[in-house]
């Protein structure tokens, strides 16, 4: 199936993209007003983005970098992932949420997820578990990931992973807005660390961005010193006496991902039409679910508020192998399809590392059915119209 996700898009008709973001007058206007003041970066603008991400989600402190990826590293980071140890997520992903393992110099494995719903399995994981305990090679952190924005029951992982010592930490790239029986996503009630990511294509954007949410203030002042090259300026915290105002100690070796004012202005502005977006996207992906046919939309648990980041498509099992004509069929439509995601596994760096075809067959044929439908706020009903038509058609 090589090339098909290079499928050319139709010129001859108004491409409608699988996502897109919005940017207002208002948010035009924050931003100018960090641009005429006196901080562009380590100003009062990044703080009040990560109070406000955290305010928003329930959680105690928000630590906000230039990109989720940096923070899901400084999550591993603070909790000592290092040599030796192991951190265990989904092959449904995008590759930051392994990647982030290995550059700690941890290894990586993966956990098989629901072939209906992309979302890890919790009998793969419980089996895999008393496994990895029996051979004394448990995990230290489990990634768990909301995908498409429908919010996981880290309660239950957490009955599996608390007595074990397995940190959880979520990643909600997909997922801010989402809430599970009223307990907002990001609130780290059953894990350690939340992520959320502010790329343009989420369901706010920050232009590129991440917050990582946490109710522990040690992980916080960890994580926050590590996007600062280790750096801190807090005086509580030196290991020998100031000498002077000027003071600072590099008390680990961290990394520049410090989020810029410009990008948090944004982040802030947008914030504010939260609720706005995920009620819209709620609202197209109900009209997918009443009138899409030949195709079943995978959907959020009951009692759960999706953010709806993405309308994730299965095709029937008997269809799989026409993935590659749907997909190019509907690009020649003008509907920019996309597919999420590729299993990490199967990616030639991670078959590098001993992994092959066939490990997570959920996984797999979860991939094989999977194909994603526009699904942005800003979407017309005439837009949403044309994306049913032309998949009724084509299937």
């Amino acid at each position: 199936m090589v090339g098909w996700l290079r499928a050319p898009l139709s010129r001859a008709r108004t491409v409608i993209p699988y996502g897109r973001q919005e940017v207002t007058d208002d948010d035009c206007a924050a931003v100018l007003e960090v641009l005429k003041s006196d901080y562009l970066t380590q100003g009062e603008v990044v703080p009040a983005f990560e109070r406000a991400v955290a305010d928003r989600v329930g959680a105690s402190f928000g630590v906000a970098c230039n990109s989720a990826t940096s923070a899901l590293h400084i999550a591993c980071m603070a909790l000592d992932l290092g040599p030796g140890d192991s951190l265990w997520t989904v092959p449904v992903s995008f590759v930051a949420s392994a990647n982030c393992a290995l550059y700690c110099g941890a290894t990586v494995d993966f956990v098989d997820v629901d072939e209906n719903s992309g979302a890890l399995c919790l009998a793969s994981l419980e089996s895999k578990l008393l496994q990895a305990e029996n051979d004394r090679k448990l995990p230290k952190i489990l990634v768990v990931v909301h995908l498409a924005g429908h919010p996981y029951n880290v309660a239950k992982l957490r009955a599996l992973c608390e007595p074990r010592g397995v940190h959880i930490v979520e990643d909600a790239s997909h997922a801010i807005g989402a809430e599970r029986y009223s307990d907002a996503v990001g609130s780290c009630s059953d894990s350690v660390v939340t992520v959320f990511s502010f790329h343009p294509v989420k369901i706010v954007t920050s232009a590129e961005g991440g917050v990582a949410t946490t109710n522990d203030e040690v992980l916080a002042r960890r994580m926050g010193e590590l996007r600062t090259h280790g750096v801190t300026k807090d005086n509580a915290h030196f290991s020998k006496p100031s000498h002077g105002p000027w003071y600072y100690e590099q008390q680990a070796l961290g990394f520049n991902y410090r989020l810029s004012e410009l990008h948090a202005a944004l982040g802030v502005s947008q914030l504010s039409r939260l609720d706005n977006y995920v009620g819209r996207r709620a609202e197209i992906a109900g009209y997918y679910l009443q009138n899409l046919k030949g195709c079943t939309l995978v959907l959020p648990d009951e009692g759960t508020r999706s953010s709806w980041h993405l309308a994730i498509v299965l095709l029937p099992a008997d269809r799989k192998s026409a993935k590659q004509s749907v997909f190019e069929k509907l690009r020649r439509e003008g509907i920019g399809v996309n597919v999420h995601y590729i299993p990490i596994h199967t990616q030639p760096y991670y078959l590098g590392l001993g992994f092959k075809q066939g490990d997570y067959p959920n996984s797999e044929s979860f991939y094989e059915r999977a194909i994603s439908l526009p699904l942005y706020p800003t979407m017309t009903d005439c837009d949403l119209d044309r994306c049913v038509t032309a998949v009724n058609s084509v299937l």
